[in-house]
């Protein structure tokens, strides 16, 4: 199960937030074997962000998290098409969107362990 959240310093309706959910939906498929079926995303906007001391006025923090591992290759597909998408639709500048992909060997579900 992946799931990608968003902390951004920008204001985003529901439209907006959909638009993005879909474009997630999609690219989660860059790492192999992940899909938009057990993708989970999490929205947090008007999000005041700091950045060597000073507030960014447009700026995101993306994390996402899957279940196993990855290549680096796909990882480095999907941030390049995360800084993309939220460049485009939220137009902040790729330099102020920053990412970690944390890999994890443990999800708990439904009461269980996977």
């Amino acid at each position: 199960m992946p799931f990608i959240n968003s902390k951004v310093t920008v204001k985003m309706d529901d439209t907006k937030k959909e638009t993005l959910k879909n474009e997630l939906g999609n690219l989660i498929s860059l790492i192999p074997g992940k899909s938009e079926s057990w993708l989970m995303v999490g929205f947090e906007d008007n999000y005041s962000l700091y950045f060597k001391g000073d507030k960014k006025e447009k700026a995101a923090f993306v994390e996402v998290k899957i279940f196993g591992g990855a290549d680096k290759t796909s990882k480095n597909n999907l941030t390049a098409n995360i800084c993309d998408l939220f460049e485009r639709e939220l137009q902040i500048p790729k330099d102020s969107i920053y990412i970690t992909i944390q890999e994890i060997d443990t999800w708990g579900w439904n009461g269980s362990l996977f």
